[in-house]
């Protein structure tokens, strides 16, 4: 169903062009398209490019997945029904690794022949004498494995590998492996896989049976042949929860400034609480972490900068922990807006992972606090994709710094 003459950099585009919202990738009966988010850099290397086009779904596929950042409402393919990438590439990379198809054996057993013993059969089959205390036999019987490639789970792998290359091959090797021939039907497939993953002991073969039976019960279910996408509207979410998992304390309870209504009739109840999406600590100071997706580290248009309502709230979080929080001096506490970036290619001629680029104030405070004057900090799409799992002390201090800027800069009004 793919162009497969279509080089892979010419799938790749940068979300937000041409007002388009969609992270992730989407694929008709002619192409697929890739998505990166905001501030990635495409590589001209086809090989790094493969590996970030898997990185991107890794991405999506853990902050989309039950419990994590992005609701099941927001992430949609277009057939109401969710593609199992995960699947499809596990499919296609354990095929590329073993260099065959999964083949399943028939068992015979020979009287006298050589080979791997079989003890029960040959106690139950053979006569034994007993020499010098010990049981004696005269002929065993051994265990012979027969490959059978007709087997029905040989045919169901080779048309599971087919439909993973026909959707997502062009992103390993640029033609398809053979026609898979005759195989069952595809519920009769789920059936088979069914009965053979609750039979089986082996995790290999659970894990390569259960991406098997996941891309069947997709086609089942799908509505539409050949369409499909990954991927979501609302990368925000998984920006906010990158940079949380990043930088960000576990618990940000004690960080909340919170709200309620004393009713002079009726039972009195407590109302929301404002939450900041990161509190980062290092060095005993503290600093409140905004994530802002935006396009501004793309584009370096103002309309593009989170708005007056964003920072009266990031100054309300810093007044609250310098009020209610003693261990921590208003000199040691620091407010930031983190947006994405290409440290590779920006208007600023920034070349770094993280890079100051401004600062928010208030013109109802006098900003003499560093927290009262927001710094706005961009963050390296791809270096943080790829790391926020594994971000060093060295990272962290050097996001500190670069927030902390703040101090050399003469206050303005």
């Amino acid at each position: 169903m793919n162009d497969f003459e279509k080089t892979l950099r010419d799938r790749c585009h940068i979300s937000g062009e041409g007002g388009n919202r969609f992270v992730g990738i989407k694929a008709d009966t002619k192409s697929a398209e890739i998505y990166f988010p905001i501030g990635w850099h495409l590589a001209d290397d086809e090989k790094i490019l493969r590996e970030d086009i898997i990185t991107l779904f890794r991405i999506l596929y853990t902050f989309t997945k039950v419990g994590g950042s992005i609701s099941a409402n927001n992430f949609e393919p277009m057939q109401n029904v969710e593609f199992p990438i995960h699947a499809y590439l596990k499919v296609i990379t354990k095929f590329l690794n073993d260099g065959r198809y999964y083949i399943e054996s028939d068992f015979d057993y020979k009287v006298g022949a050589n080979g791997q013993i079989s003890w029960s059969r040959t106690l139950r089959t053979q006569k034994g004498f007993v020499k010098n205390g010990s049981l004696i036999f005269a002929n065993t019987v051994a265990r012979h494995s027969n490959p059978n490639v007709n087997k029905q789970i040989t045919q169901i792998h080779k048309f599971c590998v087919y439909e993973a290359f026909d959707k997502l091959g062009w992103l390993y090797i640029a033609n398809k492996p053979e026609l898979p021939g005759q195989h069952p039907s595809v519920k009769e497939s789920i059936q088979i896989l069914s009965k053979k993953i609750s039979h089986s002991h082996n995790d290999n073969e659970q894990e390569l049976f259960g991406a098997m039976l996941n891309i069947l019960r997709y086609m089942d279910e799908q509505t539409a042949e050949d369409n499909y996408s990954f991927g979501t509207d609302y990368f925000e979410r998984v920006w906010e929860s990158v940079i949380d998992t990043a930088f960000g304390v576990e618990n940000k309870a004690e960080y909340f400034p919170r709200t309620h209504w004393r009713l002079y009739y009726g039972e009195e109840k407590d109302g929301s609480s404002l939450f900041p999406d990161s509190i980062m600590i290092y060095n005993d100071k503290i600093y409140v972490l905004d994530a802002k997706y935006y396009k501004y580290g793309q584009n370096g248009k103002i309309t593009d900068l989170p708005r007056s309502s964003d920072i009266n709230k990031q100054i309300t979080y810093g007044e609250y922990i310098a009020q209610h929080n003693d261990r921590i001096s208003s000199e040691n506490l620091f407010n930031a807006f983190l947006l994405p970036y290409n440290m590779n290619d920006n208007k600023f001629g920034l070349h770094s992972i993280f890079g100051n680029f401004g600062e928010a104030v208030g013109d109802w405070k006098k900003n003499i606090h560093y927290y009262e004057r927001v710094q706005g900090i961009v963050v390296d799409t791809r270096f943080l994709l790829y790391n926020y799992l594994t971000i060093s002390e060295r990272h962290r201090s050097d996001l500190a710094d670069c927030i902390e800027q703040v101090r050399n800069r003469k206050i303005t009004r």
